[in-house]
């Protein structure tokens, strides 16, 4: 194979990819791919999961009271099928709601209520735009909001704004969002998101002790990568977002990415206790608050989140079982 790799190098590119491909699905690397295969199976069944669940991550010492209720959510992101089947499965793994897209057009929006309804499931819902000016931004942000109230959700979880608009620019969709969630009663949250106004730990300090009304959903996988670390010397800014968090998004992180190639692989206990010992703060600050319930939406996405092999674009785990393994973690360690 080395002999064949270096002809190629005499090829123009197209050929060269042709040879590359065909090397790629020679008999030895088909036998590869078939390994691949088979381990990626082998950690989907859990069996990699009984390290989390032992003594390697122990149990928090944290008195929660007998009525907080812990509630989890599902979300669709990489699931490929329709959205009847997707409650079907949701409800059947023990979830209590999902997350999804907040829908625009009538007839999806009526079989959202409709199959949530009749499966007994609640439902929270994502709004953000992709607007590149602020004006034209806001104005598609305001109007997405004032659509989804509508459809009276659990809560409304916002990818809101963009990294490079200022404070000023940004602060329409938030004064928005306060004045709905006071009017309307529906809990509007705003994201830690790389790409939206609340990007990094410092600068989600500044919006945090500037609007005294903003609450977040903390999705701090997208801090570790912004920052490259596990967040340490910022301590301050953490305990701040973590004072004001609501709503979880429970997917890991690590100093080079937003969510590692699978939370039951012992490589990744370190990442994973930084994690745990973030969220449990968080349902401390909501018990002392006062609080009776808080949601997690178990949020490990799909490639290319999800590491792949090249050129087959196989994923490396299971989404939908690591996510499963998410909520059943955090209710073991809750409840």
């Amino acid at each position: 194979m080395l002999e064949s790799l270096r002809a190629c190098d005499n090829l123009n590119s197209n050929k060269k990819i042709c040879i590359l491909e065909l090397l790629y699905h020679s008999p030895m690397q088909l036998k590869r791919r078939k390994f691949l295969k088979n381990s990626t199976a082998i950690l989907a069944t859990g069996i990699a999961s009984p390290y989390l669940l032992s003594k390697n991550i122990p149990q928090p010492e944290m008195n929660i009271p007998a009525d907080f209720n812990f509630k989890f959510y599902s979300t669709n992101w990489g699931y490929s099928g329709d959205l009847e089947s997707f409650c079907i499965k949701t409800k059947k793994e023990g979830y209590q709601g999902i997350e999804i897209w907040a829908p625009r057009d009538a007839k999806t929006r009526e079989n959202l209520l409709r199959l949530t309804d009749l499966h007994h499931l609640e439902f929270g819902l994502l709004i953000g735009t992709g607007e590149t000016d602020a004006k034209s931004h806001t104005s598609s942000f305001l109007a997405y909001a004032d659509e989804t109230v509508e459809l009276k959700p659990a809560y409304i979880n916002c990818h809101s704004g963009r990294d490079y608009f200022t404070m000023e620019e940004n602060k329409p969709m938030l004064q928005h969002s306060f004045e709905l969630e006071a009017r309307t009663g529906i809990p509007i949250y705003h994201e830690t998101h790389r790409g939206r106004c609340l990007y990094t730990a410092p600068l989600t300090a500044q919006y945090l002790k500037t609007f005294s009304a903003l609450r977040l959903t903390l999705d701090i996988s997208h801090w570790t990568t912004v920052h490259e670390s596990m967040l340490e010397g910022q301590d301050e800014a953490v305990e701040l977002a973590i004072s004001r968090t609501h709503h979880i998004h429970s997917r890991i992180g690590y100093a080079e990415g937003p969510q590692v190639n699978d939370p039951r692989a012992p490589e990744w206990e370190a990442a994973v206790r930084a994690h745990l010992g973030w969220w449990d703060r968080v349902v401390q600050a909501r018990i002392k608050e006062g609080k009776k319930s808080l949601t997690i939406l178990t949020e490990f996405g799909p490639p290319p989140y999800l590491p792949a092999t090249p050129f087959t674009q196989m994923p490396l785990a299971d989404q939908w079982a690591i996510n499963v393994y998410m909520m059943q973690l955090l209710r073991k360690r809750w409840q």
